[in-house]
């Protein structure tokens, strides 16, 4: 069973109705004694990264899922709940992430050096670019995802981006390190390369759940 994580910003029905669709069982909750059942946990999110860690933490969710991924539960975050698995954001004023990965969070730029303008928030579909294998990229090709985002990742740690997008700048779209995964784009709403980015994050769950 997958825990679709519920702290208030998620697009929870748009998730959920992606695993019915894949015939797979989940439950959403806000509670951390009840999603250890999950196998896998999705964190999803739309809103300001700063209102986010403040309500993970005072929820005490934030170390439920720090604790769950450091024992080998997989995780993916969608959209801001990918830009949250990071150390720090610099949306509202830095704010600690929840460290998960390394890399801050800091706005798209709306002139690129050419002196082109681009919008921001960037919405719509972009085509993605892979750069190192995973199991979560299995039999998938470089095809187009849905963005909805004003915010990117900056990250030393080339390794841990999995496949990128290009809009002014390289936009980290998938990441991952060991059993933590994330999309900035919502594969839910991303057609078929969306939902078998979903279909491979439930064949890693099953592989290596905890239960």
């Amino acid at each position: 069973m997958i825990g679709i994580i519920d702290y208030g910003m998620g697009n929870l029905y748009s998730v959920s109705k992606a695993l019915e669709r894949l015939d797979y069982p989940y439950m959403i909750s806000g509670h951390p004694n009840e999603l250890k059942r999950a196998r896998g946990l999705i964190l999803p999110g739309v809103g300001s990264f700063k209102d986010a860690m403040h309500i993970l933490q005072e929820t005490g969710l934030a170390g439920f899922i720090r604790t769950a991924a450091e024992n080998g539960t997989p995780l993916l975050g969608i959209c801001l709940g990918m830009q949250l698995l990071f150390e720090e954001s610099e949306e509202n004023g830095l704010t600690k992430g929840l460290g998960l990965l390394s890399g801050r969070v800091v706005r798209i730029p709306e002139e690129a050096a050419s002196g082109e303008r681009y919008k921001v928030p960037h919405m719509g579909w972009n085509r993605l670019k892979f750069h190192h294998p995973s199991p979560l990229l299995d039999n998938i090709e470089e095809g187009h995802v849905y963005f909805v985002h004003s915010y990117y990742v900056v990250t030393d740690d080339a390794k841990t981006v999995l496949a990128s997008s290009s809009y002014n700048v390289e936009v980290p779209a998938v990441v991952g390190k060991e059993n933590v995964f994330g999309t900035q784009f919502h594969p839910e709403k991303s057609g078929e390369v969306g939902m078998k980015i979903l279909q491979n994050y439930l064949a890693i769950v099953e592989g290596k759940g905890n239960g």
